[in-house]
């Protein structure tokens, strides 16, 4: 028979694991507004703080893992508590990759050598930025309190995200042709808004994990993407 004290470790356990993912959600949140800033407003000096804080979310997935592989080993959890691990280090994974899509970003805004004035564009990004970070907000709150509704509401709302990058990238590939001198500067700020799409393929990831850890369901349906681009994202570093 389980001791009462043993089942208040693995609960604090449990508990410790997700604060970690939370603190990496809160992170990751700050990071790509600050990214979008630096982008926005040309600020090589706030892109340089977004890529430092990186550092810190990589640590935080780096002890999401361990803690997550000490709580298997010991414990042996099943069922709703197996889920749980298991969703808090798959949503670690992507938060992570968060983490990187806003480092790139402002790495990208360091290397850019010129300015583009496109309010067009400006406003793009900002708009799609701002439907990114809803998501990225409401499925954090949806894990932290197993809001299943919530998780599956962010599933559905990644077309619109889609929808403006393509929009965004037939922008920037038109000034490319009419333009030639613009190619460099349009290819960085093309990557930027991908990034930024990719962002909210993440969030979507961790909604279809927050499903999973609500009701032990995968959701299988596959989403239909509205980028038409064909754009792959770089790398993450």
């Amino acid at each position: 028979m389980t001791m009462p004290h043993t089942v208040t470790l693995f609960d604090q356990e449990l508990k410790a694991v997700a604060g970690r993912v939370s603190e990496m959600g809160g992170l990751t949140e700050a990071m790509l507004s600050d990214a979008v800033s630096a982008l926005t407003r040309m600020d090589k000096d706030l892109a340089r703080r977004v890529v430092a804080q990186d550092k810190r979310v990589d640590a935080l997935q780096f002890e999401v893992e361990e803690q997550a592989i000490l709580i298997i080993a010991r414990r042996q959890p099943v069922a709703q508590d197996l889920r749980d691990v298991i969703a808090a280090m798959r949503i670690s994974n992507d938060l992570e990759r968060v983490g990187d899509l806003a480092k790139n970003i402002a790495k990208r805004v360091i290397a850019i050598d010129g300015s583009f004035d496109s309010k067009k564009f400006a406003l793009g990004v900002e708009h799609m930025t701002e439907l990114t970070q809803a998501q990225l907000k409401d499925v954090l709150d949806a894990y932290a309190n197993r809001d299943e509704e919530t998780a599956v509401s962010v599933r559905e709302r990644d077309d619109e995200v889609d929808a403006i990058y393509t929009s965004i990238f037939r922008e920037l590939l038109t000034y490319m042709m009419e333009d030639p001198r613009q190619i460099s500067i349009c290819a960085h700020l093309l990557f930027c808004a991908k990034n930024i799409e990719r962002i909210g393929d993440h969030a979507t990831n961790i909604a279809e994990n927050v499903i999973y850890m609500a009701t032990g369901v995968q959701p299988m349906d596959d989403r239909q993407k509205q980028d038409e681009t064909g754009v792959v994202a770089e790398p993450t570093t």
